[in-house]
Protein backbone atom coordinates (compact mmCIF):
# COMPACT_ATOMS: atom_id res chain seq x y z
CA UNK A 1 0.00 0.00 0.00
CA UNK A 2 1.23 3.43 -0.47
CA UNK A 3 0.90 4.91 3.32
CA UNK A 4 0.34 4.16 6.60
CA UNK A 5 -3.66 4.85 6.17
CA UNK A 6 -3.90 2.78 3.63
CA UNK A 7 -2.10 0.44 5.67
CA UNK A 8 -4.63 0.15 8.34
CA UNK A 9 -7.40 0.12 6.34
CA UNK A 10 -6.05 -2.89 4.30
CA UNK A 11 -6.31 -4.88 7.53
CA UNK A 12 -9.52 -3.67 8.79
CA UNK A 13 -10.81 -3.88 5.18
CA UNK A 14 -10.37 -7.46 4.64
CA UNK A 15 -11.09 -10.89 6.74
CA UNK A 16 -8.88 -12.22 9.66
CA UNK A 17 -6.55 -14.31 8.16
CA UNK A 18 -6.52 -12.89 4.72
CA UNK A 19 -2.60 -11.54 5.97
CA UNK A 20 -0.42 -13.50 7.77
CA UNK A 21 1.41 -10.58 8.96
CA UNK A 22 2.88 -7.10 8.06
CA UNK A 23 6.30 -5.73 6.63
CA UNK A 24 5.83 -2.22 7.88
CA UNK A 25 7.79 0.67 5.93
CA UNK A 26 8.61 3.11 9.03
CA UNK A 27 8.36 5.98 6.70
CA UNK A 28 5.57 6.92 4.47
CA UNK A 29 3.29 9.15 3.65
CA UNK A 30 -0.07 10.28 5.26
CA UNK A 31 0.47 8.22 8.55
CA UNK A 32 4.18 6.61 9.37
CA UNK A 33 4.85 2.92 10.13
CA UNK A 34 4.69 3.97 13.88
CA UNK A 35 1.39 5.39 13.89
CA UNK A 36 -0.06 2.35 11.42
CA UNK A 37 1.25 0.09 14.15
CA UNK A 38 -0.28 1.71 16.50
CA UNK A 39 -3.82 2.46 14.64
CA UNK A 40 -3.84 -1.34 14.61
CA UNK A 41 -3.24 -2.32 17.84
CA UNK A 42 -6.03 -0.46 18.84
CA UNK A 43 -8.13 -2.29 16.57
CA UNK A 44 -11.45 -3.75 18.08
CA UNK A 45 -10.84 -7.42 16.98
CA UNK A 46 -8.06 -9.12 19.12
CA UNK A 47 -7.77 -11.44 15.89
CA UNK A 48 -6.53 -7.94 13.61
CA UNK A 49 -5.26 -5.60 16.69
CA UNK A 50 -2.65 -8.48 17.16
CA UNK A 51 -1.20 -9.60 14.03
CA UNK A 52 2.31 -10.01 13.65
CA UNK A 53 4.08 -6.71 12.20
CA UNK A 54 8.16 -6.47 11.38
CA UNK A 55 9.69 -2.86 10.80
CA UNK A 56 11.43 -2.03 7.49
CA UNK A 57 13.52 0.55 7.58
CA UNK A 58 16.92 2.00 6.92
CA UNK A 59 17.42 2.49 10.34
CA UNK A 60 18.97 -0.14 12.18
CA UNK A 61 20.45 1.48 15.16
CA UNK A 62 19.82 -0.42 18.14
CA UNK A 63 17.76 2.46 19.58
CA UNK A 64 15.44 1.94 16.19
CA UNK A 65 15.03 -1.62 16.85
CA UNK A 66 13.86 -0.49 20.39
CA UNK A 67 11.56 2.24 18.65
CA UNK A 68 9.81 -0.52 16.66
CA UNK A 69 9.52 -2.55 19.46
CA UNK A 70 8.07 0.03 21.30
CA UNK A 71 5.58 1.13 18.76
CA UNK A 72 4.23 -2.44 19.22
CA UNK A 73 6.05 -3.71 16.14
CA UNK A 74 7.09 -7.53 16.71
CA UNK A 75 10.68 -7.30 15.07
CA UNK A 76 12.79 -5.06 12.64
CA UNK A 77 14.55 -5.83 9.13
CA UNK A 78 16.98 -3.39 8.09
CA UNK A 79 17.38 -2.08 4.68
CA UNK A 80 19.39 -3.24 2.23
CA UNK A 81 17.16 -6.24 3.13
CA UNK A 82 19.46 -8.97 3.85
CA UNK A 83 17.25 -11.98 2.27
CA UNK A 84 18.52 -14.77 4.53
CA UNK A 85 18.10 -12.60 7.77
CA UNK A 86 14.47 -11.80 6.58
CA UNK A 87 13.68 -15.34 6.10
CA UNK A 88 14.94 -16.21 9.33
CA UNK A 89 13.24 -13.16 10.98
CA UNK A 90 9.58 -14.37 9.31
CA UNK A 91 9.98 -18.05 10.47
CA UNK A 92 10.69 -16.17 13.81
CA UNK A 93 8.07 -14.13 14.06
CA UNK A 94 5.40 -16.57 12.54
CA UNK A 95 6.23 -19.84 14.56
CA UNK A 96 5.43 -17.08 17.58
CA UNK A 97 1.92 -16.85 16.48
CA UNK A 98 0.58 -20.15 14.65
Amino acid sequence: VPDGCDAVDAIKDRPIGYYDLVLMDIQMPVMNGYEATAAIRKLENPALANIPIIAMTANAFSEDVERAKAAGMNDHVAKPLDVPKMMETLQRVLSKNT
